[in-house]
This record gives structure tokens, C-alpha cells and sequence, in this order.
């Protein structure tokens, strides 16, 4: 079997929820350790104001893949050159969080470790959008707040907060890191795939970040923002496979999971996940709001980016999302075990 027809058959589940209108337009991409690679694409870019037809060029917005492409590989890169220690506070790189309460700020004893496995107290997210539209007196919002207490959630606020630190120990935005080819903080160099016709900006976003916040923050923050060809996000994804994105040490962070199946950006593999039940006990993965997703498995040295517009043109619809990753995950590894068994 095909690499090609590996993907066609993943691809089905996809292929028929854009048929049956479930969702706009969905890409899938299906690369191995060797190179192979293969790419289904079917429906639209856009829907509204005009339609558009999808194509192998377009971009998408990544929404919280964000957070694992960009900022995870950012820090993780700023530790193995030994300018932040995973396990040393925030305040090493942003010695004026929460300055107002040096003393007491719980703020100020979160490690950069807590804050890419999801272990802090910090809430899901917070509209700080409706707080006003300047980027610079906004992520000062972030910084002196004292945030409520919660248990450990998946956090936007976390990633925000790294986005920060890097930018403090680069001296440099996030959209100045080199991300590689079909990989780019906004807007995206090409045609671009609409997302919601938002209410609080009143248009369809369309290379513009879907996501509120990061839009208030200026477009390139460290939890959303990331814009990515179905081509640029394999990309990505062989060169983790290869060892040519980050050293050893650095991926044994990503692949080793806490009792949450929490690695460092990342989430494990566990029965039930949005990976599929396929998938090898060493396989990492993470979604994005606007339907986007991204796998890699390890044990069988295959990747799968799984790219949707399932927000278009609103996020108030049943898009089946929940239900569609794993199944094009099963699919598409089924098929692949059919190979290397036959």
C-alpha cells in the first residue's frame, strides 16, 4: 500500500464531514520518519463573504498548535542553550511579575516547567481582550494581576506567560524566530483559510488571528497566532522525528508524560484521546480550537496534521470535531499497519 492510499484512507472520515457539511474544508497530511509523505485536501476555504475552494496552498490558522510548534520548540531551544533552566521561576526572565507582592505573589514561584505542562493554578482563559486594545498595556494586565485560583487546567494563560518570557530573553517578538518554510506568525504570505465571522470585530476573520486575545496582544503571543501549510506543519513534525528540531534531552521533555499524560507542551497518548486508540503508547499530540490538530507516533516514525476550518463561519455549530480526530487517526494507522504487516 501507498503512502497515498495510507492517506486516502485516513482522509475518509474527514472527507465525509465535509460532504455532509459538518465542516467547510479539511486537509490531512501524512508524513513517515523515511520522507514519505502524502497530502488529501477536499471542500472550501471560505464560505463567506465569497466562497473559495481549498487548495494544497493555504494556510491555516494553527490556533493553539501555537503553542507546541512555536513556543514549546522556543523554550525547549532557550534551555538546551542554557539561557533558562526548566525548572527555575518565570521571574528569571520577568523579574517584574507581579512586583506590586514580591513577598506573596504565588505568580512569582511558577517555573517555566508548570507553566508548559499545565500545572499551575492559572483559569482556562480570560477575555483580556475586553480590556482594551493596546498590546504593550495588556500583557502589563497579565503580568500585575493576581489571577484566581484554580486547580491545574489546560491554560492559555500559561502559554502567554512564556510568550512573554521569550520575548524578554530574546529581546525580540515571537514572529522574529525562524519557524520554517509553510510556518509563519500573521498574516500568512499566501491564501488563507477564513475562520469565524466574529461578532467583537465584526467580519470573517481571514488571515487574522481567530483567537481574541492574541489579537489584542498584537497577533504573535505565545498561545495562538501561528498561521501553517498542511506541507509546513509535516514539515515540522519529520524534523522532530529526526532530531533535527531539538537535542535528545530536550525530546525526552516532550515525550515523557506526567500523570495527566502532560508532557512538556504536549499531551501522551491514553485511552480515549483525540489521537485515536491506535496510536503507540509513544505518540504526542495537540489540537487547536479553530479544528486544527497534529500527531506524531513515535513507535511507528509516522506524523498525521489533521487541518479544519470547523469554526467557519461560526463556532455555535456542531462540527463533530470531538468525533472526527480520533477516527482519522484509527483509519489512517490501520491502514499503515496493513502495510508493515503485508
Amino acid at each position: 500500500m501507498t503512502i497515498e492510499a495510507i492517506c486516502e484512507a485516513g482522509f475518509a472520515p474527514a472527507l465525509a464531514a465535509v460532504e455532509n457539511g459538518r465542516i467547510p474544508g479539511a486537509a490531512l497530511g501524512v508524513v513517515s520518519l523515511d520522507g514519505e509523505s502524502a497530502v488529501r485536501f477536499a471542500g472550501v476555504a471560505a464560505l463567506v463573504p465569497e466562497r473559495e475552494e481549498l487548495t494544497r496552498t493555504h494556510w491555516f490558522d494553527l490556533a493553539s498548535l501555537s503553542k507546541v510548534i512555536a513556543s514549546t520548540t522556543m523554550i525547549l531551544k532557550l534551555a538546551q542553550q542554557g539561557r533558562l533552566g526548566l525548572d527555575r521561576p518565570l521571574t528569571d526572565a520577568i523579574p517584574d511579575l507581579r512586583q506590586y507582592d514580591v513577598a506573596n505573589a504565588a505568580e512569582r514561584r511558577l517555573t517555566f516547567r508548570d507553566c508548559l505542562m499545565h500545572r499551575t493554578f492559572l483559569p482556562a482563559v480570560e477575555p483580556i481582550y475586553s480590556y482594551g486594545d493596546d498590546p504593550a498595556r495588556l500583557r502589563a494586565l497579565v503580568l500585575q494581576r493576581e489571577w484566581r485560583h484554580g486547580p491545574p487546567v489546560y491554560s492559555d494563560i500559561n502559554f502567554i506567560l512564556l510568550g512573554i518570557a521569550i520575548e524578554r530573553l530574546t529581546g525580540a517578538p515571537l514572529s522574529d524566530w525562524p519557524l520554517g518554510e509553510g510556518l509563519s506568525f500573521g498574516p500568512p504570505p499566501g491564501p488563507a483559510v477564513a475562520t469565524e465571522d466574529c461578532s467583537w470585530r465584526g467580519r470573517v476573520m481571514k488571515g487574522e488571528v481567530h483567537d481574541e486575545n492574541a489579537f489584542a496582544l498584537g497577533g504573535a503571543p505565545g498561545h495562538a497566532g501561528l498561521f501553517g501549510t498542511v506541507d509546513g506543519v509535516l514539515g515540522f513534525a519529520r524534523a522532530l522525528m529526526t532530531g533535527e528540531v531539538l537535542s535528545p534531552a530536550m525530546m525526552g521533555e516532550i515525550r515523557t508524560a506526567d500523570e495527566r499524560h502532560r508532557t512538556c507542551g504536549w499531551e501522551r497518548a491514553f485511552a480515549g484521546w483525540h489521537g485515536g486508540d491506535a496510536c503507540s503508547p509513544d505518540t504526542i499530540g495537540h489540537t487547536g480550537f479553530t479544528g486544527t490538530g497534529l500527531w506524531i507516533d513515535f513507535d511507528r516514525g509516522l506524523a498525521w496534521a489533521l487541518l479544519t476550518n470547523r469554526v467557519h463561519p461560526t463556532r455555535h455549530f456542531d462540527s463533530g470535531i470531538a468525533a472526527l480526530r480520533p477516527a482519522v487517526g484509527k483509519q489512517l494507522i490501520n491502514a499503515w499497519d496493513a502495510r508493515e504487516t503485508s
